[in-house]
C-alpha cells in the first residue's frame, strides 16, 4: 500500500467523521469551558492542555515542507507562513493571554485534539508540498490566491480582535457569564469562530483545494458560547445571528 492510497483513505475517513460529529453535536455539548462536567475522565489545567493539543499542528507542516520537494517554491513558502501564523498564535500566544484561572480541560479531549491536529497537518502538508500539482510562480497574482489570502488575513484579524473583547468581559476576580459587545459581536453570535472559519475558507480558496476545506474547518467542532457547531454551522441556529450575544 503506497502513501498516496493511505492519504486518500485517511482523507475519506475525515470526511466520514465530520458527518458523525455533525450529528453527535446535536446531542452532546463539548465538555470544556463553562460546559465542563463530570463523566469525561481526568482533566488538566486548561492552558497546558491548549499548548499540548495545538503543538502538533505547529510541528507537522514544517516537517512535511522539509521532506517535500518544493522547498524553494515561493507559493509553498507563503502557504507555510499562513499556516504557522495561525498555529503559532493559537499555540504559544493565545493560551497565555486567556484567563484560564483554575479551569480544567479533559485529557480525553486533549488526546483527540492531538490526533486531529496530526492528521489535519499531514493531510494539508503532504497535499501542498508533495501530492498536488506544483503551483506556478504566476499563482501569486492569481485572483484565487489574492482573494483567499485576503480572506485568511481578515479572518485572522477578526479572530484576534474578538478574543481581545472576550478577555475584557470580566474584571480580575469576577466570574459568571457575560454577553460580549463591540466589534463583530454586534452582528454575529461568535465572531471569534467566524474569524477562524473565514481563515480556513480563505485557506481553501488560496490553495484551490476542496479536499483541504473540511479537515481544516473540522476543528470548529463546538461553539460553546451559543450552540454546537460543525464547520461553522450551528446545530440549532446559524453561527451568524444579528444582534445576538455569544
Amino acid at each position: 500500500m503506497n502513501e498516496r492510497l493511505i492519504y486518500n483513505i485517511l482523507l475519506a475517513t475525515v470526511f466520514a467523521a465530520a458527518a458523525v460529529m455533525f450529528i453527535a453535536l446535536y446531542l452532546i455539548s463539548a465538555p470544556y469551558g463553562r460546559h465542563l462536567r463530570r463523566g469525561w475522565g481526568p482533566a488538566i489545567q486548561a492552558r497546558a492542555a491548549w499548548v499540548i493539543m495545538e503543538f502538533p499542528a505547529v510541528l507537522i507542516i514544517p516537517l512535511c515542507f522539509i521532506i517535500g520537494d518544493r522547498r524553494t517554491d515561493i507559493i509553498c513558502l507563503v502557504f507555510l507562513f499562513m499556516w504557522e501564523l495561525h498555529y503559532v498564535q493559537r499555540t504559544f500566544i493565545f493560551p497565555f493571554l486567556m484567563r484560564a484561572g483554575n479551569k480544567r480541560f479533559p485529557v480525553l479531549l486533549v488526546f483527540l485534539g492531538i490526533i486531529f491536529n496530526l492528521v489535519n497537518g499531514y493531510l494539508n502538508g503532504r497535499y501542498l508540498f508533495a501530492f498536488s500539482s506544483p503551483y506556478p510562480v504566476s499563482w501569486i497574482t492569481d485572483s484565487r490566491f489574492i482573494i483567499g489570502l485576503t480572506l485568511f488575513l481578515a479572518g485572522f484579524a477578526i479572530n484576534l480582535h474578538s478574543d481581545h473583547i472576550l478577555r475584557k468581559l470580566r474584571k480580575p476576580g469576577e466570574s459568571g457569564y457575560r454577553i460580549p459587545h463591540g466589534g463583530l459581536f454586534k452582528y454575529v453570535s461568535n465572531s471569534n469562530y467566524l474569524g477562524e472559519i473565514m481563515e480556513w475558507i480563505g485557506w481553501t480558496i488560496s490553495t484551490w483545494s476542496l479536499a483541504l476545506l473540511l479537515p481544516s474547518l473540522l476543528q470548529q467542532t463546538s461553539c460553546p458560547g451559543h450552540t454546537q457547531t460543525i464547520s461553522g454551522i450551528c446545530a440549532n441556529f446559524p453561527i451568524i445571528l444579528p444582534g445576538e450575544g455569544s
